[in-house]
């Protein structure tokens, strides 16, 4: 069975902390080996921080407040070393309507697979108990390079439901100090002359068993620039080099956090999958986001289908991390065909159809991806070519677009049995025009599992399968 991605699993519980830590140092000297000496002892002074009594852990919309290292020192004092991290929900501060969407969704026997988050702020102590002596002032004129850096310290750890807080916050020192020694290495290592990078903690979900890793890439440096860090991280975690697992658009996205975009992604991973018998799953792999009708202010129900479809492919590739281009509008589209010769100018600006003979061409020009092209001549074929698709699912794992008559949709998986040949196509239809309400999508339809008799059996059809680039 393929599944769709490998989020944690629900019984995980991640607990996220998050915070600055102050960078700051004198560089006086342009001697390369003395700057990073006076570097590599601020990190120092860092790490001591991090053990120091003044670390405080603050868990996000609660009352709660941790000294991990003060003897696991707590507030309020209900919360003992032994409270099991799923525990610390009860203090946490729902919104409402998140209750009531779960409630929902329990209601309807439907479950996202996600793991359960919980947020911390990390924080220092800044004051000292008892008495403060009175001020001093001094004037000191002197001429100095003065270091300043705001680190973004984001450290995940995954814990178990029978975890306690005690092992968690001691994890989660552990990954401090790990991120400091990782944020100093990519320091000295991309720093020229004077100019320090700020290091940049990004998460990324592996294949099991690897599961959820912390990179530090240094923020100004584009991704072009990083492919051999990217291979070094490769054979680290003893990954192949035909997938770019470690670029910056293919960082993990948290359950907690919204998409800026507006678009949902993966709808169908709530849906109830078929059961046939002897049938295996073979499903889209990774993240797209869902495009239909009358997004983006485009008025174009009734023709854009295909266009919709399109998208909904170059996202899964930019989700992916294999482009980092922006998803391409319908008049980007439709310039593209016009730039290799395809169309006419007149065709820029029109309201015409395509097919899958030009999502291919688009892909290949704007993306640089690759695609097959299935002929079916008749719609009642499809329900033979189960092995094929199922084929895509397992080896490239992208959306497939398939056109016929008027129509096009998406493809996201099969339900096939090579048994007694049954078969059910997972549908996402870009014919749809409401909005990005989840449960209206999967209610009516609009994404969903499709029989054999979906497709007009007489009509014939293009499928465009896309291939994945072999690249990191």
């Amino acid at each position: 069975m393929v599944l769709a991605d490998s989020n944690p699993p629900d019984t995980a519980t991640l607990l996220r902390v998050r915070g600055p830590l102050e960078f700051r140092c004198k560089l006086d000297s342009t001697d390369v080996s003395l700057m990073h000496r006076v570097i590599s002892r601020t990190f120092e002074n860092l790490h001591s921080n991090v053990k120091s009594e003044s670390l405080v852990f603050t868990v996000r919309e609660s009352p709660v407040i941790i000294w991990p290292n003060k003897g696991f020192n707590v507030t309020p004092e209900e919360i003992t070393p032994n409270t099991l991290c799923e525990d610390i929900f009860q203090w946490v501060k729902t919104d409402e309507l998140e209750i009531a969407s779960r409630k929902s969704t329990k209601k309807k026997g439907k479950k996202m697979s996600t793991a359960s988050i919980i947020n911390l702020c990390l924080m220092m102590e800044v004051t000292k108990p008892g008495p403060l002596p009175a001020p001093t002032f001094s004037k000191t004129v002197e001429k100095h390079h003065l270091l300043c850096i705001t680190l973004p310290m984001d450290c995940v750890v995954r814990m178990t439901c029978n975890e306690t807080m005690s092992n968690a916050c001691e994890r989660l020192l552990e990954e401090l100090e790990g991120q400091l020694y990782e944020m100093e290495r990519v320091t000295l290592q991309y720093m020229t002359g004077a100019a320090v990078p700020v290091p940049q903690p990004l998460h990324f979900l592996l294949p099991e068993p690897k599961g959820l890793k912390t990179v530090v890439f240094p923020a100004e440096v584009p991704d072009s620039q990083l492919e051999t860090h990217r291979r070094e991280l490769h054979h680290r975690f003893e990954l192949p080099e035909d997938r770019p697992y470690f670029r910056r658009t293919n960082a993990y996205h948290f359950p907690d956090e919204v998409y800026k975009d507006g678009y949902l992604r993966n709808p169908h991973l709530i849906l109830t999958h078929p059961t046939l018998e002897d049938g295996k799953l073979y499903l889209v792999q990774g993240i797209y986001s869902y495009h239909h009708y009358m997004q983006d202010r485009m008025e174009d129900n009734g023709w854009g289908c295909a266009y919709r479809s399109l998208q909904t492919i170059c996202s899964w590739f930019r989700q992916q991390g294999y482009i980092e281009r922006t998803i391409p509008t319908h008049k980007e589209i439709q310039q593209a065909l016009v730039d290799i010769g395809d169309k006419q100018a007149t065709f820029v600006g029109s309201r015409q159809w395509i097919g899958s003979i030009e999502v291919q061409a688009v892909l290949d020009h704007l993306l640089g991806v690759t695609s097959k092209i299935m002929f079916v001549s008749q719609g009642s074929e499809i329900a033979s070519k189960g092995r094929e698709l199922a084929t895509h699912f397992l080896t490239e794992g992208t959306p497939v677009m398939i056109g016929g008559g008027v129509l096009a949709h998406t493809i996201l998986g099969v339900a096939w049995s090579e048994t007694t040949g049954q078969i059910r196509y997972l549908i996402l239809d870009p014919h749809y025009t409401g909005a990005e309400d989840l449960q209206v999508i999967i209610d009516k339809g609009w994404c969903g599992w499709k029989g054999p008799d979906f497709w007009d059996q007489t009509a014939y059809y293009n499928l465009c399968l896309p291939q994945r680039p072999k690249t990191i």
